[in-house]
């Protein structure tokens, strides 16, 4: 791609890579003639400056250098703007990385930035927060926010609190508005999901597509507890829609009335909030460099 300028927003605590000097690579990689700045996001909970020098910078690609969490809030920024999002893929999943076909290998997904082509995703809001792969509720939350909170990262840290917690969590009981009807469900986790996957090709939906305008609300239901690996396997294959655990539907809009307040996740990332959730996509608004 030629005429781009590019700004790579550099995420230092992101994944199992932080022993890379991210900064330095991409120094090292670019190549001479591209147009480019990088900028450290150095506070968690502050991405102000960043989005203003994003948005009034000049420039053509944001190139989101991090976990699922960095690419989140690099999207948010540039979704609905003639900003294309570049991804450098820095975290433990890397769902929405994968689903792309971006290299996972640092060297050749810097080169992706400025030699790619730009396609448009859609992109989703729940509870008025943008999720660009999958959000989610139940058990996945429940995790997810234990390994936002962990000291640890990584797929074995992940594995590990899921094995601890799957035993003791109780599927709970949702009311689910969709296309109109109104039913109640028992599930064990619920995913919204725009791409098929989690992160590390661990696929929830596999008939899911990132540019159709649908998500899929996928019920896990309850299960017995030797069926597990027989589920887990499925998704593996990409045939989680074939196990009778789980139901998939298509829509673009569903409203799910819980219990209690609780976690859920948007790419990952875990929030509180009240009872009722609110689920909506939206249609090809994200220029993604792929």
């Amino acid at each position: 791609m030629t005429n781009q300028k590019i700004i790579f927003v550099v995420n230092p605590k992101a994944g199992v890579k932080k022993k890379i000097d991210i900064s330095l690579l991409i120094k090292n990689t670019v190549r001479a003639d591209v147009n480019y700045d990088i900028v450290i996001w150095e506070k968690a909970d502050d991405f102000t400056d960043i989005t203003k020098k994003i948005l009034e910078g000049g420039y053509t690609i944001a190139v989101a250098a991090g976990g699922d969490g960095t690419i989140n809030k690099v999207a948010a920024v540039v979704n609905n703007t003639n900003i294309a999002l570049g991804l450098l893929p820095l975290g433990s999943g890397n769902g929405l990385a994968r689903t792309l076909g971006i290299p996972l290998k640092l060297e050749k997904a810097i080169e992706r930035t400025y030699t790619g082509t730009a396609t448009k995703i859609d992109s989703g809001e729940i509870n008025g927060t943008p999720f660009f792969c999958t959000a989610g509720i139940g058990f996945d939350a429940h995790i997810a926010h234990l390994f936002a909170t962990s000291t640890s990262r990584g797929l074995k840290t992940y594995i590990s609190i899921s094995l601890r917690e799957f035993f003791n969590y109780k599927p709970k009981e949702y009311k689910i508005i969709l296309n109109g009807v109104s039913q109640t469900k028992q599930a064990f986790l619920i995913t919204l999901a725009n791409a098929g996957q989690y992160g590390n090709d661990f696929y929830i939906a596999p008939t899911a597509k990132i540019n159709d305008g649908l998500l899929h609300l996928v019920i896990l239901k309850p299960f017995p507890l030797w069926r597990v690996l027989f589920i887990g396997i499925k998704i593996l294959l990409k045939k989680a829609n074939e196990s009778q655990f789980i139901e998939t539907f298509p829509t673009d809009f569903v409203k799910i009335i819980r219990e209690d307040d609780g976690a859920i996740h948007y790419d990952g990332e875990p929030f509180v909030t009240g009872k009722e959730i609110e689920i909506k996509m939206f249609k090809q608004t994200l220029n993604v460099i792929a």
